[in-house]
Order: structure tokens, then sequence, then C-alpha cells
């Protein structure tokens, strides 16, 4: 017998995909953030609905004093994020909802409903059914629909050498604020600490981003970061078979604020934390005054952190021109 924490998350993805009878012609690889199914029956270029499920159990994803509500907020945010990093606008969700009996409360049941419900309605979507049961466990599974044209999807796999790295925020904050939560012996200023736990209870998808950057034709790889900005930047190299040079790590001021107060490393708070769901993509050079016009236009904002390369490795260039490998590392179920 094989333990499963020795293959961790992407390892038992890997061993469904091998187990698994794959759809010809799929019309995203399998593995990306969304899968996608053709609509039209054309070969390229065609609609697709697109479709997405994930999963959220208590005893990983929600923190002791997160309240219901952002619990089940966050279950809708987590899909929302990956329609986000292809430019697909969710338009429908089914919901299995799993409660223990110390939850199956008529109060507990609206509040999660209703958190579900403010997400949903947020972004642009509709729970239209689902499923409940008794678990062991709070749990919500939410499976989001869209559609889109196969031409506009921004895939994981079209960064080349060249191309602008950039993000749609600054990270580090989930991270810090979860440190918060979990240990007391951790101190922050009251302003930063309202920064910081409010990046965990209320997550943001950069839906309006990433529609817009998908509306002008500007990206050629893109994902999002709820794993991580360093995991993140593995799986662009992965798929796009490119490396990565990074003048910057894009920290938020509290977070280095947070570091420099608890001994630690904004940096490495910055690029190994997790659920910041900020966009990391990839912009070819001659396209990146109109890809950050475009996000600016719908309020958002475009950061630079670097360049994609022909080697594949990533490095975080420092003074004197010293680089620092960045190493694969996020959060993994099974492993972290």
């Amino acid at each position: 017998m094989v333990a499963v924490d020795s293959l961790g998350e992407r390892g038992i993805i890997n061993l469904l995909r091998q187990r698994l009878e794959l759809m010809p012609n799929m019309a995203v690889p399998f593995g990306d953030d969304v899968s996608a199914v053709s609509i039209d029956n054309s070969d390229d270029g065609g609609e697709v609905a697109v479709l997405k499920v994930d999963m959220l159990v208590a005893k990983t994803d929600v923190p002791a004093k997160m309240c219901l509500y952002d619990a089940a907020r966050k279950a809708i945010v987590m899909c929302v994020s990956d329609f986000a990093s292809k430019g697909v606008q969710p338009v429908a969700a089914l919901v299995a909802l799993g409660l223990p009996n110390c939850l199956a409360t008529v109060e507990s049941v609206v509040e999660i409903v209703d958190g579900l419900n403010a997400a949903a309605r947020e972004y642009g979507a509709y729970i239209v059914g689902g499923d409940t049961g008794e678990t062991g466990d709070l749990t919500i599974s939410v499976s989001l629909y869209g559609k889109a044209f196969k031409s506009v999807l921004m895939l994981r796999d079209g960064a080349k050498a060249g191309d602008v790295l950039a993000v749609t925020g600054v990270f580090g904050k989930s991270s810090a604020g979860l440190r918060l939560l979990l240990d007391d012996s951790y101190v922050a200023s009251s302003r930063a600490r309202l920064v910081l736990e409010n990046a965990v209870f209320r997550p943001v998808a950069r839906l309006v981003e990433g529609l817009a950057l998908s509306k002008s034709g500007c990206v050629s790889a893109s994902m999002d970061s709820s794993d991580g900005l360093a995991w993140s930047l593995h799986e662009l190299m992965r798929m796009s078979n490119v490396g990565f040079t990074l003048d910057l790590v894009p920290v938020a001021v509290e977070t280095v604020e947070f570091a420099q107060q608890n001994g630690l490393n904004a940096e490495s708070l910055a690029l190994y934390g997790g659920e910041e769901y900020e966009l990391v993509l990839t912009v070819p050079p001659e396209k990146w005054d109109a890809a950050k016009k475009a996000v600016e236009e719908v309020g958002g904002k475009l950061i630079a952190i670097g360049r994609a390369t022909e080697h594949r490795e990533i490095v975080l260039l420092q003074a004197g021109g010293r680089k620092q490998v960045i190493n694969h590392c996020g959060y993994e179920h099974f492993t972290s």
C-alpha cells in the first residue's frame, strides 16, 4: 500500500490522468485551471462550455475564526478565480453541501446559503441547484459553468521567451493573515491586522481584470495564484516550457510591516503563501501597454515583475547581479 501523502495533490491528479480515458480533442488541456467541452463541435475557435469544480473542507480551508458566511463565500470565490484566469464569465453554479451534525441547524444553513448567494451574484452568476447530505466535516463543493469561444481562452501553455511576466496585485497578505489567526504569538498593528485578516476572510477573485485581459487579446498565458506565487510560476514554466527571471517580488506593504515585526522574510511570505487569488500572466512586450491599459480601465492594476526566458529555471535578480532560485513550493493538499 502506498500512502497518498507520498504523491501529493498533483501526483494524485497525474495518476487520475493516467487512469482515465481522456476525451479526444479537449478544448483545454487536462490540468489547466478549468475544463471545457465543445458546444458546436467545431475543431478550432468554436464555442465551448467552460466547467470548474472546487471543494472547500472546513478542516483544511476554513480557519477557526472564519464565520460560515465567509466560508461559503470563499467556496464560490475559489471557482470564480479560475474562471477569471481564463477570461470567462461564470453563468451558473451547482453546490453540493455536506453538513456535520454540529452545524445542522436552520441558522447555520441560512448563513451558508446567504454567503453562497451573495458571492455568486457578486460575480454575475446564479446558483441553480445542487445536493445536500450529512458529512463528518463542513464540505462545500461548487461546480461552475460558463461559455466562451475557445480562441479567447487564456491558457497556461502559451508563454514565450521575452514575454513580460505580470500579476494583478501584491502578495503575502493572506499568508501573514493566516499566521495571525492561527498563532497568538504573532503581532501586528491594528491597521495591518485588519487588512491581513480580511485577506483571509474576504478574498477577491480578479474576474473583471481577467475579462478585460481576455477581451484585449494581449495575454499569452495565464493562471490564478491560489496555491502561491512561486507554485504558479513553476506551473506556467512546466506548461509553457519557458523559465522566468523576476526583477521584483510584489509584496504588500502590510506584509512587509508584519514580517519586520515578527522576524520573518516578507518575500518568502509573498512567494510561498497561498490563497491570494491574483492572476499570474505573460504578455508579449509589444502588447504590454495595451494589456496594462485594459486592466486600468476597469479599475485594476497590472504589475510587471519580470520576463519569460528560454532557460527552464525561475530566479530572482538581486543586488550585484546575484540570482536567487525560486523553489517549487506552495500549498498542496496531502503534503502541506
